[in-house]
């Protein structure tokens, strides 16, 4: 169970951050740099830490932020950059597909490079106020019970649902053996501006907006009635930065609490997007193959304070205007 009494009752404003450092691993990819975005605004100086592999520096056009060009891998650079911070947000990570096809860089990268951050913060202790992991939904695998808890069995489909829960676990060892500031959010099906559909790995949601965009197929794969719970990349960025501000050791699922199946999904871009395009169905997917999945957020609501802002179709509508508006810019 999660360690309720540690919790504050509030969530303490954002004023903490005001003239703080900060360091954003994955910085420049895309929900990290909506939370660079964020954390600007709110007053932060703000460090991205990037290696490029599917994050875009075009992703912080216009943002003061200091951009290091690196690898979590590499642990001195990481230890450089901790040591002048107080406050570290870690998204870095190789995604599901990548992690599948090379788990022995998903080891490195994902388990790997979490300890160095681990090791980085645990020897600047006395000045890191907050070390924030991102985590993902896909430790739940395919869950016994709807809405899944955050203490709900684990159960490992593929090799980066390994490598998160495996870095969750260190970073609550961390916790408990250290008395690291850690705190943990669990991710589901982020979507939103800046989650680009070049990029080979990018959601589907991206890819539906594209492809109904262009009238091509949207291709769905089985039939269709597989379900997930869409996350606005906004509402993700918010409890991430409110994961910053309350009592360390816990994890809160992050999602819309909603549960939606990709048919939906589809109908509702088509809708959004006014396109003629088809629906083709494909053989069911290699990997995250999860018939159903919903995630109870009661926890993030009562310690966070916060609650999903943005519905699916106001979500939706957002990103295709962000397809269109970055499509004209770059004619």
């Amino acid at each position: 169970m999660q360690p309720y009494f540690l919790a504050l009752t509030t969530v303490q404003d954002y004023e903490s951050f005001v003239g703080k450092r900060v360091l954003v691993t994955g910085g420049a990819g895309f929900v990290g740099s909506n939370l660079a975005s964020r954390l600007v605004d709110i007053g932060a100086h703000v460090v991205v830490l990037d290696n490029f592999f599917t994050g875009y520096k075009e992703n912080l056009a216009g943002l003061p932020v200091e951009l290091v060009e690196g690898d979590v891998e590499d642990s001195l650079l990481v230890r450089r950059l901790v040591s002048s911070v107080e406050y570290v947000f870690h998204l870095a990570v190789r995604n599901i597909i990548v992690s599948t096809k090379e788990p022995v860089k998903d080891f490195t990268t994902n388990v790997g490079g979490t300890i160095n951050v681990l090791e980085a913060c645990l020897v600047e202790k006395s000045h890191i106020k907050r070390l924030v992991y991102t985590s993902s939904v896909s430790v739940y695998g395919n869950a016994r019970y709807l809405p899944v808890n955050e203490d709900d069995p684990k159960i490992i489909l593929n090799p980066y649902a390994a490598g998160k829960l495996s870095a969750e676990n260190y970073c609550m060892a961390y916790f408990e053996t250290y008395g690291l500031p850690v705190s943990i959010v669990r991710y589901s099906n982020v979507y939103g501006p800046k989650q680009r559909p070049e990029n080979p790995y990018c959601g589907v949601v991206s890819k539906f907006v594209s492809n109904a965009l262009a009238g091509t197929p949207l291709r769905i794969y089985g039939d269709g009635e597989q379900t997930r719970d869409f996350t606005y990349v906004d509402d993700a960025v918010e409890a991430t930065t409110r994961a910053a501000l309350v009592s360390p050791g816990l994890v809160f699922n992050v999602g819309s609490g909603v549960e939606t199946s990709i048919n939906t999904l589809a109908r509702l871009i088509i809708e959004e997007t006014g396109s003629q395009c088809a629906i083709e169905y494909v053989d069911k997917r290699d990997i995250d193959d999860v018939r159903r999945r919903v995630v109870n957020i009661e926890l993030a609501r009562h310690f966070l304070r916060w609650s999903p802002m943005v519905s699916l179709r106001k979500g939706i509508k957002r990103t295709v205007e962000w397809v269109l508006l970055s499509r004209k810019e770059g004619d």
